[in-house]
């Protein structure tokens, strides 16, 4: 892979660019100050898609890459989840005819010549993943595409998506609220070599500060189950203990949630999705935190798989491009 990026190694934390996707003129330069921001650090993995906000975060990402060497930067970019026009996410478009189509466009919006990782939002359990990763496969031959990953996908197909072409990178959600792919997804990586790209770090904002009670109605349902009537004050108690750990450490409960997703192994890549500069900095700073074997036993202890109160992020499935479970 490292001849595939020139040399690139990609940082031990990479920036997620959904947040970009909302744009008024605020947002936009917020966003491209945190890129900016981002490359000043040492950050060289910026993390997106054509879905977030209908191609805006592209256009945020193209803005802010300018005067930058195209060498110096990784672009991972996620395709085929579908739009409708108020946002949100009604279907699944993998379709191997369709893929260079997707691909078109995001250069255009880009305003690159080629993108360094291409990975399907989702695998549509209608279409083989052979097909469709054997269809970016003739991208990358033709020298619009350097890599290939996947995201959110089991052990399985992993292995089936690897052994069309080499995956470099798999995207899937990790955090102490969601440990699932410790079990066969981590293993696997591991063994056929790829390295994986974590989201959802600080638990969609669960980890991310103190939590009053005017939070807590504000957050209270959305699409995640973390966050429904009856599992958020459950969930917020365990998050509270988690940051009586934090303040013992004297850190933030985000860097100890982030420090934590890096104690796993070099090898995770965990993602943090903002548009702060302020927060960026913050979460850098979780790059210097050491965790021992005994840290990272109590910070598990504080928050016991069992006692987690609903699913992280919808199970997500997909056939023929219509959700079949979600």
């Amino acid at each position: 892979m490292k001849n595939q990026r020139n040399g690139l190694e990609l940082s031990r934390i990479g920036l997620g660019c959904g947040h970009m996707s909302n744009v008024n003129e605020a947002v936009k330069s917020a966003g491209i100050a945190a890129i900016h921001a981002a490359f000043e650090s040492g950050i060289n993995h910026l993390n997106t898609a054509d879905f977030y906000g209908a191609g805006r975060s592209e256009m945020v990402i193209a803005d802010a890459l300018k005067g930058y060497k195209r060498d110096d930067y990784f672009i991972s970019l996620k395709f085929g989840a579908l739009n409708t026009l108020d946002g949100s996410l009604y279907g699944l478009d993998v379709s191997p005819k369709h893929v260079k189509n997707y691909l078109a466009y995001s250069l255009k919006r880009l305003n690159l010549d080629y993108i360094d990782l291409y990975q399907p939002a989702r695998i549509d359990l209608g279409i083989p993943v052979e097909e469709t990763i054997g269809a970016i496969s003739e991208l990358v031959k033709a020298g619009y595409v350097k890599e290939i990953g996947v995201s959110q996908v089991d052990a399985e197909t992993l292995r089936r998506a690897h052994a069309t072409y080499p995956i470099s990178l798999v995207e899937s959600e990790y955090s102490l609220f969601n440990r699932g792919i410790e079990k066969e997804i981590i293993p696997t990586a591991r063994e056929l070599g790829i390295q994986i790209v974590a989201f959802g770090a600080v638990a969609h904002g669960l980890l991310a500060g103190n939590w009053t009670e005017e939070r807590v109605q504000k957050n209270k349902g959305g699409y995640i189950p973390l966050f429904f009537e009856g599992n958020i004050e459950k969930n917020i108690v365990l998050a509270k203990k988690l940051g009586e750990i934090s303040t013992k450490k004297q850190m933030t409960l985000s860097q100890l949630a982030l420090a934590w997703v890096l104690s796993k192994g070099d090898d995770i890549k965990p993602l943090i999705g903002t548009v702060s500069s302020t927060h960026l900095q913050e979460a850098l700073q979780s790059l210097d935190i050491h965790l021992t074997e005994d840290d990272v036993r109590e910070i598990e202890e504080a928050i016991p798989e069992h006692e987690i109160a609903g699913a992280s992020f919808p199970n997500m499935q997909f056939r023929n491009g219509k959700t079949v479970r979600g």
